[in-house]
């Protein structure tokens, strides 16, 4: 799998087109496609977790995957069928594929703390590694992240900057990388551009907000 499957909505919305549709933080849908065979949610924060969006891709066959403490929050909300409620540093499996769950935190910052159990995921899609970083810095967790894709947060103010993220992916070297969060609630439109130029050549970056 080459990065032409995935796409960036905006900000942290992402789709995967393979075998399976999935779906990553759906959060400004246009339209209502109820196509989604998989919804995973990285942590409770609106444009992140938006019950709206949720429902304009919800299929009655959609799984969910979700960070334990999301579970009453979507059961109460949604007409949820199948959830998986995962927790950080695990590994889950599946019909379709096996996932591990990254923690994603601030360090330093108040918006996203360790103990809240908020996650950040590598999808293992026919062989290919996906990393979704969610709303992080970039941590010892990230830091030891093994993937072919990685899609990272560069806006700054709520995750790691743009400098930070391409630090993170030239020492975590994927053969992708797609910066994400940026551009509208964070960060500046050209933040994607500045995160391309330093980030080592040898690694393709592609821009999709």
């Amino acid at each position: 799998m080459d990065t032409t499957s995935i796409s960036v909505n905006v900000h942290s919305s992402i789709r995967i087109a393979g075998n399976k549709i999935i779906y990553i933080d759906p959060f400004e849908i246009d339209e209502a496609t109820h196509d989604a065979d998989y919804i995973f949610i990285t942590h409770d924060h609106y444009d992140h977790f938006s019950i709206t969006d949720i429902f304009k891709v919800l299929d009655d066959k959609t799984v969910f995957v979700i960070p334990a403490p999301l579970e009453m929050r979507v059961r109460k909300n949604t007409p949820v069928g199948s959830q998986i409620c995962v927790e950080p540093g695990k590994t889950y499996e599946t019909k379709d594929f096996v996932f591990e769950t990254i923690p994603a935190y601030n360090r330093l910052k108040p918006f996203h703390s360790r103990k809240a159990g908020w996650v950040g995921y590598v999808i293992n899609i026919d062989g290919t590694r996906i990393y979704i970083a969610g709303d992080t810095d970039a941590t010892k967790e990230a830091q030891s992240v093994k993937c072919d894709i990685a899609l990272v947060p560069v806006g700054g103010t709520y995750t790691m900057n743009y400098k930070e993220a391409a630090a993170l992916i030239n020492r975590i070297k994927p053969q992708y990388a797609i910066p994400i969060h940026y551009g509208s609630i964070a960060g500046d439109k050209d933040d994607g551009e500045k995160f391309k130029h330093l980030v080592d050549t040898k690694i393709h970056v592609e821009l999709m907000l």
